[in-house]
């Protein structure tokens, strides 16, 4: 049976704001110390725990880059770059956070960053649906199969890449603001 068209639009739709709000929330507690948050400084200072030199920059490139992909997640905008962002911020997040401390949030596990990426990978594939700024804008074009697959593999190489540039010997089992 297919789902009726405005029903997957409008499921796309909601998906696609809480899980994009939720994220560029989670990118202003880093940057902006809002909902809670830590702030720059603080986060700055656990990024130089975990091995990343210096840590304020990349603490502010971590919480702009959630920022700007929850944002580009809830509006349907420009294709699957804001998932793909998402992606790589989840996979240092994973491995540097939450990695050895089990599955669930609870115990800091990597519950949170697998679900994001997940939910990222998803929305990359499936793609915004016709309640976004890329359907208004006639830009469905960005969510081909190929631009969406290629997206993804940014994601995945910018993670990566953030990895390889962290310092050997950071100490790990440091308490948020990381994730």
């Amino acid at each position: 049976m297919t789902p009726h068209a405005t029903a997957l639009g409008a499921g796309l739709l909601v998906a696609r704001v809480v899980v994009g709000l939720a994220m560029s929330a989670h990118g202003a507690q880093k940057l902006l110390g809002w909902f809670g948050g830590y702030g720059l400084a603080a986060t700055g200072a656990v990024f130089e725990q975990l091995g990343f030199r210096p840590g304020r920059v990349f603490a502010a490139f971590a919480s702009l880059a959630e920022i700007l992909a929850g944002l580009l997640i809830a509006l349907g905008l420009l294709g699957p770059v804001g998932p793909a962002l998402m992606l790589t911020v989840m996979i240092v997040a994973a491995v540097t956070v939450h990695w050895g401390k089990g599955f669930f949030a609870t115990t800091n596990g990597i519950e949170l960053p697998l679900l994001y990426a997940t939910v990222g990978v998803a929305l990359a594939l499936i793609g915004p649906g016709p309640y976004s700024l890329d359907a208004l804008l006639g830009l469905e074009a960005l969510w081909s199969p190929a631009f969406a697959a290629a997206a993804l593999v940014v994601g995945v190489i910018g993670g990566i890449g953030n990895l390889a540039v962290r310092r050997r010997g950071a100490a790990t089992g440091i308490a948020q603001p990381g994730g």
